[in-house]
């Protein structure tokens, strides 16, 4: 008897295989996907650093050159060319020492034309108030005359009363004396009263033109001082520097020609970068290795004007040590910004520059896998970890340049 074989579905089957393919493809796909990128590196060619816990000092390093303490410039007051010279660029010169003379032809016949009017003007004044004095002299010399009319009225009157009295004079020639003695007396009083107030109008005017002579002649004084401008002498005493005067070269009012640097202490002065502007204040504590000694300083002034990028910082040596310092000395100045602290921290390495602080390569054994990180303060030795590391672990701290797009290193030691 035959038996009956069932036969399988081709259906069923090709079902099966499309199915397993699929779950195949899927599987490669995921784990593609999943997959984290690697790459294989020798250990020599990586910089391994161990986060620690460790005391962090917010400070800046930067170069700052020694100046006098006090120095004053050299101005042209009087604009002219150079006609001579006297001294020379680092000479040491006393106060009122002759240094350069200029000439203007110009300036100097302006002048003399000016001296001419304000003298002109004094001696105007001065016959003006010889006038008035002569006025007065000539007044007094009418009043004496007066004064004699009315003593010669008052003794005729006095002598003829006697003789009228008497019955000697007659009414007419006594009635005569005594307009007469009334005349001279009204006129000596109006005489009087006239010459009181012409004096007195006369010392007013006296008084004004000495105040107006007394200003000419100050006027006069600083117009002849002035003329001395065309000397440059040096406003006190000191070291001349930055003095380059040219024969014959023309020079403004106002332009500088030199320094005089006073030789009684020193100054640091320092171009800062402008991302510290805000960080740096007056009051600020530093130091110095001066010959292999720790020397203190202190910021003294912030002048916050940015150009090119940097601003001014001037700092003050608060040592009492005696330093045997030079003008144009170079020091590396190390500005502390906040006091010491306590926490994670993480030696200076090139990956800032690839990664800004946002991730790092933390190793275990032979890998060292990417791992998110936020960086803090820095000063130029650490990075203050606020996020993503603790301390003992160990960070690749060298150059990502070539494994930005990496998630994963793999060690290899040979």
């Amino acid at each position: 008897m035959d038996t009956i074989v069932t036969r399988k579905s081709r259906k069923n089957k090709y079902l099966i295989i499309a199915l397993t393919a699929f779950l195949l493809a899927g599987y490669f796909v995921y784990a593609a996907v999943t997959k984290k990128r690697s790459l294989d590196v020798k250990r020599g060619e990586v910089v391994i650093k161990t986060v620690e816990n460790n005391f962090f000092e917010d400070f800046i390093v930067f170069q700052a050159k020694v100046e006098p303490l006090n120095s004053m410039l050299l101005n042209v007051i009087e604009g002219g060319s150079i006609q001579e010279i006297f001294v020379e660029n680092g000479d040491f010169v006393t106060k009122g020492q002759p240094l350069a003379r200029l000439y203007n032809p110009n300036t100097e016949l302006s002048y003399v034309t000016q001296e001419t009017s304000i003298i002109e003007q004094i001696n105007n004044l001065s016959k003006a108030k010889l006038d008035l004095r002569n006025q007065e002299l000539n007044m007094a010399k009418d009043l004496v005359a007066i004064e004699h009319d009315y003593l010669d009225a008052k003794t005729l009157y006095d002598l003829n009363q006697k003789l009228y009295k008497e019955e000697i004079l007659s009414k007419n020639e006594w009635e005569k004396t005594q307009e007469n003695f009334r005349f001279q007396k009204e006129r000596k009083n109006i005489i009087q009263q006239s010459i009181q107030k012409e004096k007195q109008a006369n010392q007013i005017q006296i008084a004004q033109i000495s105040q107006s002579q007394g200003i000419m002649y100050k006027s006069l004084d600083i117009l002849r001082t002035n003329k001395k401008n065309f000397l440059v002498t040096a406003p006190l005493a000191g070291r001349l520097t930055s003095f380059e005067p040219v024969l014959g070269k023309n020079y403004q009012a106002g332009e500088s020609i030199g320094k005089i640097d006073v030789m009684k202490g020193y100054k640091l002065m320092a171009d800062v970068d402008e991302f510290y502007l805000e960080r740096i204040s007056e009051g600020q504590s530093g130091q110095i290795d001066y010959k292999g000694q720790i020397i203190k300083v202190e910021v003294a002034k912030v002048i916050p004007e940015v150009k090119n990028g940097r601003f001014i910082v001037e700092l003050n040596f608060t040592d009492t040590k005696e330093l045997d310092l030079r003008q144009g000395l170079s020091f590396g100045v190390r500005l502390m910004l906040s006091e010491k602290t306590k926490t994670t921290v993480l030696s200076k390495g090139s990956f800032y520059e690839d990664t800004a602080g946002k991730w790092i390569f933390v190793v275990n054994r032979d890998k060292a896998e990417r791992r998110n990180i936020k960086i803090g303060r820095e000063n130029p030795l650490y990075y203050e970890i606020v996020e993503g590391l603790k301390p003992d672990e160990k960070v690749i701290t060298s150059s990502y340049k070539d494994y930005e797009k990496i998630e994963v290193l793999n060690i290899n030691n040979n």
